[in-house]
């Protein structure tokens, strides 16, 4: 069955209707980079008014749940950080839980302070991020593995050098039984004016030189998948994934049974929504802040 565009008020008072919980990707569907996106802030107050549950789901590592709540604050929309579900909490809660990462152990963290403050709060001691010293060819033999490292942790890094690269590549190599998790593998990140390399872009660089496949936690992937479903206790048949990534967002809400709805603030464009051999959302709309024309019958 074709996309569905909603395109009148019953379209999406039928929608809102249809469904009790929406999960949300956060950048290009409710803002770009710290810029809210139009009347985003309304629909979301309307979904509340509407007793809808909300939970924010965000392959981006770089930020701790905490963080995100003051980000959702500072833009005036509320979140609890017990609605923010990210792919460096999802990596946290793996390590600790499935994983039984062992105390005595290190993780080894390409990303920002967003990994290492989930690790942390998990008590998952982390190393790495000092790593930036530049490298030369007669200095590479002061890099070596360190036994100590039980996991190689990847996820969006925008101070990433070739130390740390090489870092991970000896404990990974090396290691043995070193877990190698990349929070997500997204391959480009939107930034607003432009899209820039995201995750799996660096990350290709680590798997073609170690030779092996990370455990990748983000959206479309099972363990995101199965960590929210199991967290949140989501019925599918009333969940509906909010999204602007056909190989993410709406990918992971095929994956999981549920409706998806794809919007055009970010990466997916109505013709690529259109593409025969694209993932198909239920839905799809112009912007997410469509639904605020709602708000006044809430």
């Amino acid at each position: 069955m074709p996309p569905q565009k909603l395109s009148t008020r019953e379209d999406l008072e039928a929608l809102v209707a249809r469904y009790d919980t929406f999960l949300f990707d956060c950048d290009g569907v409710i803002w770009h980079g710290s810029t809210l996106l139009p009347h985003v802030q309304t629909a979301l107050a309307m979904l509340r008014q509407r007793r809808k549950r909300l939970v924010f789901v965000t392959n981006n590592s770089a930020t701790s749940r905490k963080d995100y709540a003051k980000k959702f604050a500072a833009l005036g929309i509320d979140a609890a950080v017990d609605e923010i579900f990210s792919s460096a909490y999802a990596t946290a809660v793996y390590l600790s839980q499935v994983a039984r990462f062992p105390s005595h152990k290190l993780a080894y963290v390409i990303g920002g302070s967003g990994i290492r403050s989930e690790l942390h709060d998990v008590g998952i001691a982390t190393i790495g991020e000092d790593d930036t010293a530049p490298v030369s060819l007669p200095t590479l033999a002061e890099i070596e593995p360190n036994p100590a490292v039980g996991a190689v942790v990847f996820g969006i890094d925008y101070d990433i050098t070739y130390r740390k690269l090489a870092n991970a590549h000896l404990n990974i190599v090396h290691n043995p039984d070193c877990l190698f998790i990349a929070t997500n593998d997204d391959r480009t990140l939107p930034g607003g004016k432009y899209v820039y390399p995201g995750t799996g872009a660096m990350l290709s660089s680590l798997v073609h030189s170690t030779q092996r496949s990370p455990l990748v936690m983000g959206k479309p992937n099972k363990p995101m998948l199965d960590c929210v479903m199991q967290n949140y206790h989501l019925d599918p048949a009333t969940t509906c994934m909010v999204g602007d990534r056909l190989d993410t967002d709406i990918l992971f809400g095929i994956n999981g049974g549920l409706a998806t709805l794809c919007v055009l603030t970010g990466v997916a464009s109505e013709a690529d929504i259109l593409d025969p051999d694209a993932p198909k959302p239920t839905y799809y709309i112009p912007s997410l802040g469509d639904l605020a024309t709602l708000a006044d019958s809430a």
